[in-house]
């Protein structure tokens, strides 16, 4: 059985899952190269302020990688878009935790400060939001394919 036949397919949401990912990866492309083109030291730890973060080359090039990752998820579109949404929010958050414990030691390779954290928490919870739109929920309508994935005896009815 394929991963995608396990999920029901809305078409209505795809397009909130391609815009989520792909103005996210916008805004970490932008950040990544222009760290990139900064010249910014590849391992420091103190980094350099970029866009109003700090930053190194290290960070910039993982901003690229992700930005692609999203980017990427936002061409696929559809469930797996929204996946790789709830996916790389998931890490973002993830990340912010343990950049956040790594502030101000000799193992803060991504030269993370405050502001960087707070980023990592609203980026992630931005783009895990624009994953779970209209599939995670409470309540979901009748008519939403995941409600009806879950509930088939209910919209028998």
């Amino acid at each position: 059985m394929d991963f995608r036949d396990e999920l029901p397919v809305d078409h209505r949401l795809a397009r909130v899952y391609r815009v989520g990912a792909g103005l996210c990866g916008v805004v970490l492309l932008v950040f990544g190269c222009l760290g990139l083109a900064d010249g910014l030291a590849f391992f420091s730890t103190t980094g350099q302020d970029v866009a109003g973060l700090s930053s190194n080359g290290l960070l910039s090039l993982i901003s690229i990688v992700t930005a692609a990752v999203l980017i990427g998820g936002a061409v696929v579109g559809g469930n797996a878009a929204s996946t790789i949404n709830i996916v790389v929010g998931g890490l973002f958050v993830l990340s912010g935790f343990v950049n956040l414990a790594l502030l101000d030691s000799g193992a803060n390779v991504l030269a993370f400060r405050i502001p960087n954290v707070v980023f990592s928490f609203v980026m992630g919870l931005v783009v895990a939001t624009f994953g779970m739109y209209g599939r995670v929920s409470g309540r979901l309508p009748l008519d939403n394919p995941y409600y009806r994935h879950r509930h088939p005896a209910a919209t028998t009815r």
